[in-house]
């Protein structure tokens, strides 16, 4: 008996230590790995470098596409700018993310790291977890003697797990090296306006106030959309919010330059570069497609043409004669055109449109304007989020692109549009009069009979009186009828 006791407790003992020895190794391993995603080397870098073929040289970086917010972006992703989080905000094709990815190469991606975000938080949770090379223990050996699985969390439980061991990486490299760890969100509005995207976000804020305070971690977070600003702002003490634009004239010439020299070889006129931005200003998207083509002209007015398709396919109005099942479909509409009507007749009160030296001036107003002339409040941001019209973290609302702009142009200055709106506004008024009005029957007006109505206000304030005779001759007809 004594013998089995302690060939047991033997058993039981080695079995504990390796136990304990295994746990030990993988807490030690998962922040090994978590601190070789912020070594030197990033995949986000090497598929750009494949897609976008970056300059080698990093000093050309640059001359390539000359940007005043790039100094900026640099020394926030070396982590010289600490103690704050960014929010960087901009329409699509802006550049943001190239941006990014530029400072990142500087540094060859030491100490950052990057991931897109996602509507949905299981993925989310994935690309975050890809980023930071962390696996949720769901590699961990000692989860099969358990009784719980491995995936019975949430994924706002597991980012929270991961968040706790990026900490500890965190607290290491700056007792190392005196810098912050960059974390960088892409695409944040991507997250869903909804009670799970909103708990992200919040999750995501709270996490950079606390790095920002104590100089762990520095969040960067890219959104293209107005509404995450805003959510963001409700609690933000430590955030700093960066608004990129489109390229003013100068750059946006040098950008178009290069890019030609680089996909055909060759010299364009300065004439040619001159008109391409008057057309589509300096948007890098535009720009790239643009220097693709052969005719470049030709692509411009396509962009243009595609963008004022795109505006009539979802906000055009269908006049005095649309059908009252697609009045909320028309409400949406007309509001859209409304504003477009106020920015064209802005642009023409405007002292000039157009800098020799800056570029293009777009007319904007003011968000809480714009909500009064469009007599809704929510309309703008859905108009928004298809890229109809765009707002600035300064709340200052203006078409989404200089091609955006034109459009409000082209389909406002047309003949009889003026007509045609107030003809749309004037019959969605009055369908919902009509689905406002009450009908009243009155019946047994006969042998000088007499009601009177009395109308009140919501105060219970007499407005006026109403009453109702039979007239002689209807009343004769109707005792003749009994």
């Amino acid at each position: 008996m004594f013998e089995s006791a302690m060939t047991t407790f033997a058993s039981i003992t080695i079995l504990g230590l390796v136990g304990f020895s295994y746990t030990r190794y993988y807490k030690y391993l998962v922040l090994e790995k978590m601190e070789n995603a912020f070594r030197p080397g990033d995949p986000v870098l090497e598929l750009a470098a494949v897609g976008k073929e970056i300059p080698h040289d990093k000093s050309e970086y640059d001359r390539w596409i000359p940007r005043e917010e790039q100094a900026k972006i640099d020394a926030i992703v070396r982590g010289e700018v600490q103690g704050r989080y960014h929010l960087l905000l901009g329409e699509k094709g802006t550049g943001k993310s190239s941006m990014i990815i530029d400072a990142m190469s500087k540094i060859d991606g030491e100490g950052v790291a990057m991931f897109e975000a996602h509507a949905d938080l299981e993925i989310f949770r994935i690309r975050l977890g890809k980023a930071l090379d962390f696996e949720y223990h769901e590699d961990n050996i000692g989860s099969l003697f358990s009784i719980r699985g491995p995936r019975d969390a949430s994924a706002l439980l597991d980012i929270e797990r991961a968040f706790n061991k990026l900490e500890k990486v965190a607290l290491k490299r700056r007792k190392e090296v005196g810098r912050p760890l960059i974390l960088i969100i892409n695409s944040a509005h991507l997250l869903r306006d909804d009670e799970d995207g909103l708990d992200m976000l919040e999750l995501l804020q709270q996490r950079a106030e606390q790095w920002a305070a104590s100089n762990l971690a520095t969040m960067i977070i890219n959104s293209d959309k107005y509404w995450v600003y805003e959510r963001l702002k409700r609690h933000a003490t430590r955030m700093e919010v960066t608004q990129i634009k489109d390229l003013p004239k100068n750059s946006a010439l040098q950008a178009l330059r290069n890019y030609r020299r680089k996909y055909y070889k060759e010299e364009t006129p300065e004439s040619t570069l001159e008109e391409v931005y008057d057309k589509i200003g300096g948007r890098l998207t535009f720009l790239n497609r643009v220097a693709k083509s052969k005719d470049m002209l030709n692509m411009c007015n396509h962009i243009c043409h595609m963008e004022k398709t795109w505006l009539l396919n979802q906000c055009w109005i269908l006049g005095a004669e649309m059908d009252d099942d697609v009045m909320d479909q028309q409400k949406y509409a007309s509001s859209a055109m409304v504003l477009a009507n106020a920015l064209y007749k802005k642009s023409l009160e405007m002292d000039k449109t157009y800098d020799p030296d800056k570029g293009h001036i777009l007319p904007e107003i003011p968000l809480h304007e714009a909500r009064y002339i469009m007599t809704r409040a929510d309309f703008i941001r859905q108009h928004h989020d298809i890229s109809i019209f765009a707002i600035d973290s300064h709340a200052m609302v203006r078409a989404d692109s200089v091609p955006m702009q034109r459009a409000f142009q082209e389909i406002c200055s047309e003949p009889g549009f003026e007509k045609f709106l107030e003809d749309t506004l004037e019959r969605i008024a009055d369908i919902e009069s009509l689905g406002r009005t009450k009908e009243i029957t009155l019946k047994d007006l006969w042998n000088g009979g007499k009601y009177r109505v009395t109308t009140r206000d919501r105060k219970g304030t007499v407005n006026g009186d109403v009453e109702m005779v039979v007239e002689e001759g209807k009343k004769d007809e109707d005792e003749d009828d009994n």
